[in-house]
């Protein structure tokens, strides 16, 4: 495991899934690690299970400006700066999959802003802090439906387009100021928000999820979490722009193939 001692990390959705991994991995090698959610008991949670004083939590709606700029500044306040991002947050609300026509503008618009406007919003404010310190990483948790989708997830789908699209730009905007910037597309993960489309039966989604992937099962968050610390080290250090496909072979597959 690479040595992130006295690094500072920022993870949004970081209270539950892929995200709470990802801040644990990081406690684990030694970063000062920011967990932002909305859900309280979950982000508690987190800080409970990490090593005494390496996760804070911070209630943050990260679709809104201000939350956005109060995670920097509370990251930089406690421990001076910021060398990491974590655009993980992600929604997909049950009530919302519908066709696109049957979708309410208003769950378009949250979904797109949770999803892809936090990162747009979070690299604003701390690309400015990373430049100042000398560089960065931001890593976006994208997701294969990015690349190829499914009926009935239209905001989804095209949040976690744009992020991938975000990605590559934000790689060309700051690879002067020694800012990487990578994306992660995960596949099936044993996740509550992989659950809820599922009906809550985690069952049923690792065996549905046994049957898509070519490897025979679905992923564990801590899966996607060991990924993001390699790409977040100095052993991914020519890396930017790029996304890396976790997903137990499933866009090796293809749509097309059984």
């Amino acid at each position: 495991m690479a040595d992130f001692t006295d690094k500072t990390v920022i993870v949004t959705g970081g209270g539950k899934g892929i995200g709470r991994a990802i801040c644990l991995a990081f406690a684990a090698a030694g970063a000062h690690v920011l967990c932002a959610d909305v859900d309280d008991p979950a982000g508690q949670a987190v800080v409970g299970a990490a090593a005494p004083g390496q996760v804070v939590y911070q209630h943050a709606d990260v679709a809104t400006s201000p939350a956005c700029q109060g995670l920097v500044d509370q990251a930089v306040e406690l421990w001076g700066g910021l060398d990491i991002l974590i655009n993980n947050v992600g929604i997909q609300p049950m009530k919302d999959y519908l066709p696109a026509h049957e979708l309410p503008e208003e769950s378009w618009d949250r979904i797109i802003n949770v999803n892809l406007k936090s990162g747009f919003l979070m690299t604003k404010y701390a690309a400015p802090v990373m430049k100042q310190g000398g560089g960065g990483v931001i890593i976006n948790t994208a997701s294969v439906q990015g690349l190829q989708s499914a009926k009935g997830i239209a905001a989804y789908a095209a949040s976690k387009g744009g992020m991938l699209s975000l990605t590559r730009q934000l790689a060309l905007e700051y690879a002067a100021d020694n800012i990487r910037v990578l994306a992660v597309n995960p596949g099936t993960i044993e996740t509550p928000l992989a659950a809820a489309g599922s009906g809550n039966d985690y069952e049923a989604l690792r065996r549905d999820g046994a049957k898509a992937h070519p490897i025979g099962r679905i992923g564990k968050p801590e899966e996607i979490a060991s990924v993001v610390l390699f790409l977040a080290s100095d052993g991914a250090s020519f890396m930017t722009g790029e996304f890396v496909n976790v997903d137990g072979g499933l866009m090796a597959k293809g749509a097309w193939a059984e």
